[in-house]
């Protein structure tokens, strides 16, 4: 499913325009730089928890050193900061059944 089907079926569900439903999900999900409500609690290192849904949390790795596989050569691999969306316990009794 992409944006566009999505937001059909928001807009039938809650009797919505399928502009309106599209705008909805743009202003819960966009990534753009300030934008988006789930990315803009991640970039101040806040959870996002949906009751039944899943958790979105941040994680970060170390730096560390690593080999590169083609040469062999050590490099360095940077500190980093990942995005990452934990199912709760609802999400993932529907989806193993």
């Amino acid at each position: 499913m992409n944006k566009t089907e999505m937001a059909k079926k928001l807009a039938k569900k809650a009797d919505l325009s399928q502009a309106k439903a599209a705008e909805v999900i743009d202003i819960i999900f966009s990534s753009d730089s300030g934008e988006g409500i789930i990315a803009v609690e991640l970039d101040a290192d806040r959870e996002v928890a949906i009751s039944g849904f899943g958790k979105f949390y941040t994680s970060r790795s170390k730096a560390r050193t690593g080999r590169n596989p083609a040469t062999g050569e050590t490099i360095q691999i940077a500190a980093k900061t990942h995005a990452k969306f934990k199912p709760a316990k609802g999400l993932k009794d529907r989806v193993s059944v």
